[in-house]
């Protein structure tokens, strides 16, 4: 066995998931919290990611430069990560009357939440930096 073969593909492991619960106020029949199940994902997805909260903004002498909407960015993170509940099912949409995965996921969480939820999944895609941070690392 080579060296290197502990980085082939077929010796990684992939796929991180882990139940995590968000909030006290989603629960069950029996009045138990309900864990929303997260996924680790890869560079392409975060790239892709980053890319949708990429604006061009106008600047000195009309020179147009590329930002990142730090709070678009994080949004879309975290609902790449979220596996359950499906944040894209139109019927969960409709009862919070929203359009979009970004838009519930915002209005389904109270501040608090939305930050644990950040910090989880932030965490889980191997962030150990505030993601602010990096954000202002990519900028640059």
């Amino acid at each position: 066995m080579s060296e290197l073969s502990m980085f082939f593909a077929q010796n990684v492991d992939c796929d991180t998931t882990e139940e995590f619960v968000v909030s006290q106020r989603f629960k069950d029949k029996e009045g138990h919290p309900v864990a929303w199940k997260l996924r680790s994902m890869t560079e392409d997805e975060n790239q892709e990611c980053r890319k949708a909260a990429t604006r061009k903004v106008k600047g000195k002498n009309g020179v147009y430069t590329s930002e990142i909407d730090p709070n678009d960015y994080m949004a879309k993170l975290m609902t790449s990560s979220v596996v359950h509940p499906d944040l894209k099912n139109a019927e969960l949409q409709r009862s919070y009357n929203v359009l979009g995965a970004e838009a519930l996921l915002r209005k389904m969480l109270l501040p608090g939440e939305f930050a644990a939820l950040g910090e989880r999944v932030q965490a889980l895609n191997g962030f150990s930096t505030d993601m602010n941070e990096l954000v202002d690392e990519v900028k640059n």
